[in-house]
């Protein structure tokens, strides 16, 4: 086995994160550095600040290589790094790869249109991903992964190619010669310029490493390819996903993307908006009280799911809606809580915040595999919220289902690993690869009181919720926009 490191470089909505790995699968360091508040200019616009993507990821990737270098480690063994931005953005460039416009996050509107050039946006040359931006900052190259463009792309996933169908092209209002060069999942996009060496810390003429959209990587990087195993992404946006063999694109409960695996697809089905980030605005709405606390050594996260814990399954009849961010087809839906009385506290509010995210999710999940014909037989979590022992029971008391969590956390991060050492011939297949870097935890068992309870909730309670609030919030947004 050759010896040597792999980099996985993870950018998400919240946070870059970049971690070093041998070739056994251990984490040797990391580097960590919070994204920025996102603007928002206007309701239901979403924008990433000043070039704060790549500003982050320079910064976590200098806290990396310091630890790295403190080990006293030989950057020449660094084989290559696989990069992974977060998925469904939209990046305007000047001719030269400089951004003419801040960066549209996903949860802006306008990327439910095609793309419609504003005067204000000034000298637009390139339309890009994250990921093909950042490509650009750190190799040069005007090249991305095929397999992260997801809405309003002429892409063609069967092919992993840009679509040869002029009409797609004019779908998108997009021509050739605006968008980059496209490589597969696992294929080199570049290597490290001095430039952006310089700003990293990274060796330069490092390999840059194509893998899929975050969503894909953190699937790849959790182990889920078995039949049967499906993954729950706990992010900004909660997804849940399995990988499969054929595009399937007369799909009516799930989505066909393309994998982090070439050939290979992943179905997505639909998943909740600002998932967990609803969970850190309880925190900061509602924990206050609790800052005081946590400064002698715990989280506000892990003091509020102490309390919430002593709650019965089911917070005694308090249900969350989770519509904190309406879908595109339905942009009046808003967050609710609903059954308060005299019992409630704070911790039965974010024990329902818990449980509202597993009946989302078993509900959007059911149609998924229903319609796969292949029910589930177990559950991965990943992502922060899998380290809520919580988190991990509710789901599992929800789904009736064994739930499983990694003993590393940064799946998306494992996965760009995976990627890079297949471009750099470190491993012989993805299955071995995903045997040596993928290292299962704890399997947390449902408790059949509390399934049967919850299945008697979504059946009777839960799944009715849009259909007798829909129309209330139609005329709420009416009347205050």
């Amino acid at each position: 086995m050759k010896q040597g490191y792999l980099i996985g470089i993870d950018v998400g909505t919240q946070s870059a994160k970049v971690v070093i790995f041998n070739l056994l699968g251990e984490q040797i360091c990391e580097g960590h550095q919070p994204l920025r508040p996102l603007v928002i200019p206007a309701p239901q616009l979403a924008e990433h600040p000043d070039d704060d993507l790549w500003s982050s990821l320079s910064a976590a990737c200098q806290k990396a290589m310091q630890q790295f270098r403190v080990l006293g480690l030989d950057e020449g063994a660094i084989l290559g790094a696989g990069l992974c931005v977060i998925r469904c953005c939209r990046v305007l460039l000047k001719p030269d790869g400089a951004l003419a416009w801040p960066v549209i996050n996903w949860m802006d509107r306008r990327l439910n249109q095609p793309w419609q050039y504003h005067e204000s946006y000034g000298d637009v040359r390139y339309l890009t991903t994250t990921s093909g931006y950042i490509t650009h900052r750190l190799t040069g190259e005007f090249k991305d992964t095929s397999a992260n463009y997801i809405g309003w792309w002429p892409m063609d996933n069967q092919r992993q190619a840009w679509s040869e169908d002029a009409a797609s092209w004019q779908r998108c209002n997009l021509t050739r010669e605006q968008v980059f060069d496209v490589v597969k999942p696992g294929e080199i996009l570049g290597t490290l310029t001095p430039l952006a060496a310089e700003a990293t810390g990274l060796p330069a003429g490092l390999p840059i490493v194509a893998t899929a959209h975050d969503k894909a990587v953190e699937a790849l990087g959790s182990g889920s390819l078995r039949q049967g195993v499906c993954l729950v992404s706990l992010g900004t946006y909660i997804g849940a996903m399995v990988h499969g063999d054929s595009a399937q694109t007369e799909a009516k409960n799930f989505w066909p993307f393309q994998a982090s695996v070439p050939g290979k697809y992943l179905y997505e089905c639909m998943g909740v908006r600002r998932g967990m980030w609803t969970v850190s605005w309880f925190r900061d709405q509602f924990g206050g009280a609790m800052a005081e606390v946590a400064s002698w050594g715990e989280s506000i996260e892990a003091l509020l799911s102490k309390e919430a814990s002593q709650v019965p399954a089911g917070s005694e009849g308090l249900i969350t809606l989770h519509d904190w961010a309406a879908p595109a087809e339905a942009e009046y839906r808003k967050g609710a809580f609903i059954g308060f009385d005299g019992r409630h506290t704070r911790a039965h509010m974010f024990r329902s915040l818990l449980e509202g995210i597993a009946l989302t999710m078993k509900n959007h999940m059911d149609g998924m595999a229903e319609e796969l014909g292949k029910p589930f037989t177990q559950i991965i979590l990943s992502g922060g919220g899998a380290n809520s022992d919580l988190m991990m029971q509710i789901f599992a008391d929800v789904f009736g289902l064994p739930t499983q969590r990694n003993r590393m956390k940064s799946a998306a991060a494992i996965g760009c690993a995976i990627n890079a050492g297949i471009a750099v011939g470190a491993f012989d297949s993805y299955q071995q690869a995903s045997e040596r870097l993928v290292q299962p935890a704890e399997a947390f068992q449902p408790n059949e009181e509390n399934h049967r309870l919850y299945n008697a909730i979504n059946q009777q309670v839960y799944r009715p919720l849009h259909d007798h609030l829909d129309p209330l919030l139609m005329r709420l947004s009416d009347i205050t926009g």
